[in-house]
């Protein structure tokens, strides 16, 4: 099936309150954690990747990453899913500021599968980097970006009720409410069909756009449930990339 059929998305984000550093705000990933019993689901939550997302003063995006402000946050690799036939790296950094939250995408790659050529498009049908995130559980609504190699963006408001979801676009999607997003290509043009070796993406996304979500802006020792993605189509071929392992789409729970 799709990896965003309508009777697969469920999916997960938080941020957390205990025993961090300062300034610091950590990620936890949970994949199929609700899907266990309560035992399990304990055990679960350990196992789970996380990150510890260090601060940053608001900078510019370039699209390859090249601010001094990246040198502080190390990369986190993202996994192959099961099926996957294309050996590429995918991996991801991601800084907090005052005013929003910066993701660099990085990912090898030998052809750029991207031809749709206009914002809020089915995107995930070719080419392009996902994250998510669930800022407060209580409330089964959380936040999705996808940009794909040509710099083309869905970012969208999810409500999600048992697996029962439909997108709803930022109204007002301008100024400060606004993504600021770059992209950039390694070994080729970054056009339409280019051999290249690999491509990157990097986004800010303000708090001003997540306002509607609880725990937003995040304050030291916050905790978001999250997810990163990544979807490639070279030789008429898909693979999908995950942090936390998902089910049979990317809005798993």
């Amino acid at each position: 099936p799709s990896l965003h059929h309508p009777l697969h998305l469920r999916f997960i984000i938080m941020f957390d309150v205990t025993q961090l550093r300062k300034w610091s705000v950590r990620l936890l990933g949970f994949g199929l954690l609700t899907l266990l019993t309560p035992s399990a689901a304990s055990w679960a939550a350990d196992a789970m990747p996380r990150i510890q997302v260090q601060p940053c003063k608001d900078f510019q995006v370039t699209g390859d990453g090249s601010s001094p402000a990246w040198e502080s946050a190390e990369w986190v690799a993202l996994t192959r899913r099961p099926q996957g036939v294309h050996d590429y790296v995918a991996r991801f950094k991601m800084l907090y500021s005052t005013t929003g939250v910066y993701v660099l995408f990085d990912g090898t790659d030998q052809r750029l599968t991207a031809t749709l050529d206009e914002d809020f498009l089915d995107l995930w049908n070719e080419d392009v980097f996902e994250c998510f995130f669930w800022t407060d559980e209580s409330h089964a609504v959380y936040f999705e970006y996808e940009i794909s190699p040509l710099g083309y963006e869905l970012p969208i408001l999810v409500p999600n009720f048992n697996g029962r979801f439909l997108g709803w676009r930022p109204w007002h999607y301008d100024g400060e409410r606004r993504v600021q997003k770059q992209v950039s290509a390694s070994g080729g043009k970054n056009e339409s069909g280019a051999t290249v070796t690999g491509w990157r993406a990097e986004v800010f996304i303000p708090y001003e756009l997540l306002k509607p979500l609880q725990n937003v802006p995040p304050k030291a020792g916050t905790e978001w449930r999250a997810n990163f993605y990544r979807v490639d189509y070279d030789g008429n071929h898909s693979t999908a990339w995950d942090w936390a392992r998902v089910g049979p789409s990317f809005h798993e729970i």
